[in-house]
């Protein structure tokens, strides 16, 4: 009730904002400036620049980072599609690098071996709200002077060791859509330590005005990618609550994992210890197939969900499975694909085969994490309907999906 009364104050002052006719260009609004400097100071960064959503948040980090034509960056297959869009309307090429089998996070060793003359930068995917293992990717980053653009759009809070994502790499882009632990509908934010950055990120998501110039001065190229007030009111009463529920959830998921851990048809993804803080966007689990006696795991979260577990199966393919890379349908020129500045054929994303990305695609579990702040009684309940499934699993195979 206290939640919802601080709500409704902030969404009033939210609706009423208004911009001073003669606040000139940097005139974000009280509240998105709010915002941005709290939520940047929250994970450790210098600079935070709100927007309007999660996947511009990794467009303005890819251009003000100097990403463009003829560039390649390494992303995972095993993520939304915005972490490979966001590089393509960067009028970059998005090289798809392996996951790990035990943490669906980018696999180091597989970045090393995509790495091209073209190679610009590497963009983690911090899945679940785990971080990746940012001090390999670092030096590898180093040794060929790549950028580093964290998509932290599950990482509100998470560190990497005591660190926050997004604050790690070069920049970082979060997401506050509607299915996130943070969120106002829609909304995102950048956050970087690097102040020219900040700067030219600034600028574009503002319409390419500068924080000094007039109100009709435009010297860079932009468009308009800026977070509303109302969003931000919003923001600013979830940033408060953050670490009460982060808290809540780690407690939800060591509940979990301790019951878990005992059924020898599901395996826990691997914690590394470095992961300081997980913000648990989504408590994963891996179905072994080979333990349920013929059951697949379409059988399995049907039962699941019929016994009230509202889990998912996740990504249906990998990324680069999607018809836009099949069929290579970017620009009305081919960019960037087949642009003058590529200097390569076109990716031959037809003949991906990643083991680890599509074998996720297969096993793994999501369990939301809107379930991990439910009472201490219906975490145990989704821990009874896994043991129940696990003694019942010859009886899984007449499951009808």
């Amino acid at each position: 009730r206290a939640h919802g009364l601080c709500d409704a104050g902030v969404l009033v002052g939210g609706l009423r904002a208004r911009t001073p006719a003669a606040a000139g260009p940097a005139a974000d609004g009280e509240r998105v400036e709010t915002f941005a400097r709290r939520f940047a100071e929250f994970q450790n960064a210098a600079f935070g620049v709100a927007c309007a959503n999660g996947t511009v948040a990794l467009e303005m980090a890819l251009v003000a980072s100097g990403i463009g034509a003829g560039d390649e960056v390494i992303v995972p297959p095993y993520t939304f599609m915005a972490s490979a869009s966001a590089v393509l309307t960067a009028n970059a090429v998005p090289v798809f690098a392996d996951i790990e089998a035990d943490t669906l996070n980018l696999d180091p060793g597989a970045i090393e071996a995509a790495l091209t003359p073209r190679t610009r930068a590497i963009l983690p995917v911090h899945f679940g709200g785990h971080v990746g293992d940012m001090d390999r990717i670092g030096a590898i980053a180093r040794r060929h002077g790549l950028k580093i653009i964290e998509d932290a759009a599950h990482g509100w809070g998470a560190q990497w060791r005591g660190r926050g994502a997004g604050a790690v790499g070069d920049a970082g882009g979060f997401s506050f859509q509607l299915s996130k632990n943070m969120t106002s509908g829609e909304g995102g934010i950048m956050l970087t330590n690097d102040p020219g950055l900040a700067e030219r990120a600034w600028s574009y998501h503002h319409i390419g005005r500068t924080r000094t110039g007039r109100w009709y001065e435009h010297p860079c190229l932009g468009t308009n990618y800026r977070m509303t007030e109302f969003q931000a009111a919003i923001l600013l009463c979830q940033l408060e609550r953050l670490p009460g529920h982060i808290e809540r959830r780690e407690a939800g998921t060591a509940l979990l994992a301790r019951r878990l851990a005992a059924i020898p048809g599901v395996r826990l993804p691997r914690r590394d210890p470095r992961v300081t803080r997980r913000s648990w966007h989504l408590f994963d689990v891996f179905f072994v197939p080979e333990r349920w006696e013929g059951a697949t795991r379409a059988q399995f979260l049907a039962a699941l969900n019929a016994e009230g577990v509202p889990a998912l199966g996740g990504y249906e393919w990998p990324l680069y499975r999607n018809e836009l890379f099949l069929k290579i349908a970017a620009g009305k020129a081919g960019c960037p694909f087949t642009c003058p500045y590529r200097g390569a054929d076109p990716p031959a994303y037809e003949r991906l085969n990643l083991p680890n990305a599509e074998r996720a695609c297969q096993t793994v579990i999501w369990l939301p994490h809107p379930l991990l702040l439910a009472p201490a009684d219906d975490l145990r309940h989704i821990a009874d309907a896994f043991e129940k499934l696990w003694e019942h699993r010859a009886e899984l195979r007449s499951v009808k999906v």
